[in-house]
């Protein structure tokens, strides 16, 4: 009996799961992707249809006052400008845990700005409604803490430069 050789493969495991990418919805009113998404942050407990009412009365809310022709205007231009561009992540090496900065993904991008301005909007007092209105149109301006949020980001990722080289 002889010994018959194994092909050992050396597989390397990721300690985090595989993303797994949803095809993107559409909602009913303007058949718009990103509307979806935002919709989808804002609900809670599955209640969807509430969701809904409170983003729509929000977008026609956040453009009032504004010339524009377009009801997403508003809202694409505050999620343009709360996207961050860059964060830092954590990095163990050898021993010590370095802030490294690394450049942001596009569907990340939009997801953080999403989530930022919905919680924040969360926090304020008063209505939802008239919360998320207030934030879209402080966003769109280049203002408010959803802004904030993204410099401060942006601040961090600049002073940990240095670890850029950490970045594989």
């Amino acid at each position: 009996m002889g010994l018959r050789p194994v092909s050992v493969v050396k597989e390397t495991m990721s300690r985090r799961r595989r993303v797994i990418h949803k095809i993107e919805s559409l909602d009913s009113r303007y058949g718009s992707p990103v509307v979806a998404r935002l919709i989808s942050t804002v609900m809670r407990s599955g209640k969807k249809s509430v969701a809904e009412r409170i983003v729509y009365e929000a977008i026609e809310r956040s453009r009032e006052g504004s010339d524009s022709v377009d009801p997403l205007d508003t809202l694409h231009k505050a999620l343009e400008n709360a996207k961050p561009r860059l964060e830092v992540k954590s990095r163990r090496v050898g021993g010590a845990t370095y802030q490294v900065p690394i450049e942001v993904p596009q569907e990340r991008q939009v997801s953080l700005a999403m989530r930022w301005i919905v919680n924040y909007a969360k926090n304020r007092r008063g209505t939802m409604v008239d919360n998320l209105a207030t934030e879209i149109k402080d966003a769109a301006l280049g203002q408010g803490n959803a802004i904030k949020k993204r410099d401060d980001t942006h601040k961090m990722a600049q002073a940990n430069r240095a670890f850029a080289h950490f970045r594989w």
